[in-house]
């Protein structure tokens, strides 16, 4: 049973049992406001909703580690939320009690992200920072969110506009020659970064000129690059290989070999490339290519998605080849590098009503 009793010290001290039994305590100045409170401990109860009050002191940090290690993510999203938490989340949350935590220091925390990260990267770190706090909800230690009503930074939708074949063919020269059928490879097949940096002689058939995308090299933090799956399971697929890059493949393994199911690309000493290694390589390459200030090695896929597109594959050929998931992630990513159809508009109109409307006798008669 609950109760409301002045101690010693004059305070009054209200008296309950937790849902599992335990006795628990807690002091107010006036006893009205121990009773509302014990009033309200009670009613949580009835409902399922009991919080434990001591429960909001749980540091963010710790909550959100605990939290990160008991999802179920494949090795790429492990370490990607494991490197959003580490750069943007927990050196500004992290020492916050959960119960501390208010909506206005949520919105002043994404306001200064907005600042540092595109609006796609700040939603995603959102979204994350929500589904720890609704976790913690979820397990009693929070009566309610405190992620309620926060304004995110707007996306603009931007064009991708194509790198052209003649920087695309100077970053290739400006790179290590042990890099450059690396450049051919993402440009010729479109393979994200961490597919290209994952693929071994054994996913390629130089008999039947494919490769075949069933897993990417993984940066975890502070540890060796492992192999993971590909992003998705539409990530999964086997890529025509054009003669240019069969040829690229082939010389640099004749320089740099490689044995059976070993990576193709790796560095100078031998190991796993590692991503930001190679930003380093790549910047330099950018400078000297006169390729567009921010170029980044993803560039390299959009110009083989341009390329497709402009020799007339449809919008399922693209998609299959990239590894999207769905055709509507290809379309909102490149609807604007198809050919504009409004000349076959006017066509197929005068066609039909144009000829009707130029021909008197095929015009129908109004009965009088």
């Amino acid at each position: 049973m609950s109760s409301v009793k002045r101690d010693v010290s004059g305070a009054w001290r209200a008296r309950w049992r937790d849902p599992s039994g335990q006795s628990r305590s807690r002091n107010f100045e006036r006893k009205a406001e121990a009773e509302r409170f014990l009033t309200t401990v009670e009613g949580s109860k009835l409902f399922g909703a009991y919080v434990d009050p001591s429960a909001g002191r749980v540091l963010f940090g710790d909550y959100a580690t605990s939290w990160a290690a008991a999802q179920i993510h494949s090795r790429a999203t492990t370490a990607r939320v494991a490197s959003l938490l580490d750069l943007h989340v927990l050196p500004f949350l992290g020492a916050r009690p959960l119960a501390a935590i208010r909506p206005s220091e949520l919105q002043a925390w994404i306001r200064g992200r907005s600042d540092v990260l595109e609006p796609a990267t700040v939603s995603l770190v959102y979204r994350y920072t929500v589904a720890i706090l609704r976790a913690a909800v979820a397990d009693r230690l929070l009566g309610e969110s405190p992620a309620r009503g926060i304004k995110l930074p707007r996306s603009e939708p931007r064009h991708v506009v194509p790198l052209e074949t003649e920087i695309v063919e100077a970053l290739i020269a400006a790179v290590p020659d042990r890099y450059r059928a690396l450049v051919v490879l993402a440009a010729g097949t479109g393979l994200r970064q961490g597919e290209a940096f994952g693929l071994t002689t054994d996913r390629v058939d130089f008999l039947r000129r494919t490769l075949t995308v069933d897993r990417q090299l993984v940066a975890m933090p502070r540890c060796v690059p492992v192999m993971a799956a590909p992003k998705s399971s539409a990530s999964r697929r086997t890529v025509p290989l054009p003669t240019v890059v069969t040829e690229a493949l082939a010389a640099h393994l004749a320089r740099y070999p490689a044995g059976p199911g070993e990576l193709i690309f790796t560095t100078g000493e031998g190991q796993p490339i590692r991503r930001v290694t190679f930003g380093n390589v790549w910047r330099i390459a950018v400078a000297k290519a006169g390729a567009p200030a921010g170029t980044g090695f993803h560039a390299l896929r959009h110009y083989y998605a341009s390329l497709l597109i402009r020799h007339g594959e449809s919008v399922k050929v693209v998609q299959v080849r990239l590894g999207h998931a769905s055709a509507r992630e290809t379309l909102d990513t490149y609807s604007h590098l198809w050919p504009d159809s409004e000349d076959q508009t006017r066509a197929a109109v005068d066609s039909v009503l144009g000829a009707a409307v130029s021909d008197p006798c095929q015009t129908a008669t109004v009965p009088s």
